[in-house]
């Protein structure tokens, strides 16, 4: 009688090892949640969001996509604007690669005067946005020309504040980096006012 015991609580003991063993296997065999970056590629319905793949399986894409042109869409309107690629290449290929990861969605232009429009600020009040070297060029600052924000050192300037100006404002010439003009759009641009969002930014 003992030995039959003994020999069913050695079967019970088998049992519940091998479904702890058959437990443990599938908890290991549960991947890590994947972490999709947004692709840089951009959509035309006045925002961006991530691009829906056609694969099974979700790809990274962290490529910084080559553009000649942009729309930059607003509550306003939309602006075209044609880079200095050449120019101002580190200026540019930043900009591109905000613009097409919807890192300007709905943020706003902040300083609106008579002869300027600046925005692309984080925070919304002209403090926000990191740093970058300065690019300078021998582009003029006419009407409609793209320029970024700087400290005024010389050396360093924002890297998500850009600014159109509404008047010729050659007094910028070499003290601020120029990459782009406008091409189409300037009575949007004239029509801005302080707290009009970008919707989005469509590379060409």
């Amino acid at each position: 009688m003992l030995f039959i015991t003994i020999v069913i609580l050695g079967v019970f003991v088998m049992i519940f090892l091998s479904n702890q063993s058959f437990n443990s296997k599938k908890k290991a065999e549960v991947p890590f949640p994947s972490i999709i970056l947004p692709s840089s590629a951009p959509v035309t319905t006045g925002t961006l969001s991530a691009e829906t793949s056609t694969s099974s399986s979700p790809s990274v894409s962290q490529t910084i996509p080559e553009a000649k042109s942009a729309v930059i869409k607003t509550s306003k309107g939309d602006i075209e604007i044609s880079f200095y690629a050449e120019d101002a290449p580190k200026t540019v290929e930043n900009f591109v690669k905000k613009g097409g990861s919807g890192f300007y969605n709905n943020l706003t232009f902040h300083r609106v005067e008579d002869w300027v429009a600046q925005g692309g600020d984080p925070k919304g009040d002209g403090t926000g946005g990191g740093n970058m070297p300065v690019e300078f060029n021998n582009k003029p600052f006419v009407v409609g020309a793209l320029g970024i924000a700087s400290r005024g050192d010389g050396k360093v300037q924002n890297d998500s504040q850009f600014f159109i100006t509404k008047k010729d404002s050659q007094f910028l010439n070499n003290q601020y980096t120029n990459f782009g003009i406008v091409t189409k759009g300037m009575d949007v641009v004239n029509k801005i006012q302080i707290g009009d969002k970008i919707l989005g930014i469509t590379l060409q």
